[in-house]
């Protein structure tokens, strides 16, 4: 049995892909017997889930900054926005509170004299890791540490602007004091600086694929898709599909769940109702209703460092997927899945590999090393 802390500004019951990360790895460490503490904004709900899953959770603290609200005549509007985003970009506001947040709850656990085997740190937000990086070397926190980074920061590719350059100074503060980067798909090793490629380790996205319910049942009269999770103008861009799709002479369904409404609804409009916009559904009602398609749509990302999570969650229900390429939009390809052949369909290899009960045993090897 091995004591491991798990911080996480993501936790149940939120619906985010980093979420799913930390929540399914904490339930499946506990299950293989493990001391499982996890260190998140803790909730009344988690009282409750501590004793399900055999598990801690230590209050990290609420967040307070606040991002400043989109209000006003269309003057203060603009303005807020511009504020809103430089913010982000040079200040990294208001992520930037969890680096405090994360020192503060440490500083507790180490009054505490507890030593944990190994530490797993999960972005976003990355400055969770800068966090506890400020702590580690004056510190006995853990024996092992590793940075687990769903998405890059600074090699980024998916966001209109690039971190300004000072902050590469923070990313390899903390890469230095690490013991282990992990990343969950192995073309994200260039978006990270050279200096620490010895140090990543590749552990894909984990989900517990006995838990996901799904049914064949449904017999579609007319070709029935769906794609879920957000978009990005220039990056995972939806809009030559969208064009291809609103002037197609045929009957079909398009289902979109999204929070990204506004770049969808002047396609949805002018589709006679076949593009139907839809909000969030928790996840394993998500994939219940997914399997009851034909084939579900994937847009990919700029360039190969990030990848989109919801590609695991395609292959667990074992639905063709038609990946669209936002920059080369195959028309030849769209067809024929709108026409019932899949031949061209994205293939995801060795699904056991994303499987959580393998998934976790790779983070606690870690601390064996």
């Amino acid at each position: 049995m091995k004591k491991i802390l798990i911080i996480s500004k993501f936790f149940y019951p939120a619906n985010t892909p980093r979420s799913f990360r930390t929540t399914e790895l904490a339930i499946e460490l506990a299950k293989q017997g493990h001391d499982v503490t996890v260190l998140t904004p803790k909730l009344e709900i988690h009282n409750e889930f501590e004793v399900k899953h055999n598990l801690s959770i230590v209050d990290l603290g609420k967040p307070s900054w606040k991002t400043p609200e989109i209000k006003g005549n269309a003057r203060a509007i603009l303005c807020k926005r511009f504020i809103r985003r430089a913010a982000q970009l040079f200040l990294y506001y208001p992520n930037l509170e969890f680096y405090f947040l994360v020192r503060k709850a440490l500083k507790k656990q180490l009054k505490e004299n507890i030593v944990y085997d190994l530490l797993i740190s999960i972005a976003v937000t990355h400055s969770i890791h800068w966090g506890v990086s400020s702590l580690w070397k004056k510190n006995n926190i853990a024996k092992k540490w590793t940075a687990d980074c769903g998405d890059p920061f600074m090699g980024q590719e998916n966001d209109t602007f690039k971190h300004p350059f000072y902050f590469k100074y923070i990313e390899k503060s903390f890469c230095k004091n690490v013991d282990y980067i992990t990343i969950p798909i192995a073309s994200a090793i260039s978006a990270y600086y050279p200096e620490f490629h010895s140090k990543i380790r590749v552990i894909p996205q984990g989900f517990n694929f006995d838990e996901i319910e799904t049914t064949d049942t449904e017999i579609n009269d007319h070709p029935t898709f769906a794609y879920a999770g957000g978009l990005i103008p220039g990056r995972r861009d939806p809009k030559d599909f969208l064009n291809f799709l609103v002037v197609y002479n045929f009957p079909y369904v398009f289902d979109v769940y999204t929070k990204d409404k506004s770049l969808m609804k002047r396609y949805a409009d002018r589709s006679g109702g076949r593009i139907r916009l839809k909000d969030y559904l928790p996840r394993k009602e998500l994939l219940f209703e997914l399997s009851k398609l034909d084939f579900v749509v994937n847009f990919e990302n700029a360039g190969e460092k990030q990848s989109p999570s919801k590609l695991i969650d395609y292959a667990i229900i074992n639905k063709p997927i038609l990946s669209v390429n936002s920059f080369n939009f195959n028309e030849t390809v769209a067809l024929e899945f709108l026409a019932g052949s899949y031949e061209s369909g994205l293939i995801i290899k060795n699904r056991d590999q994303y499987r959580i009960q393998n998934v976790a045993r790779k983070f606690s090897q870690l601390s064996e090393n």
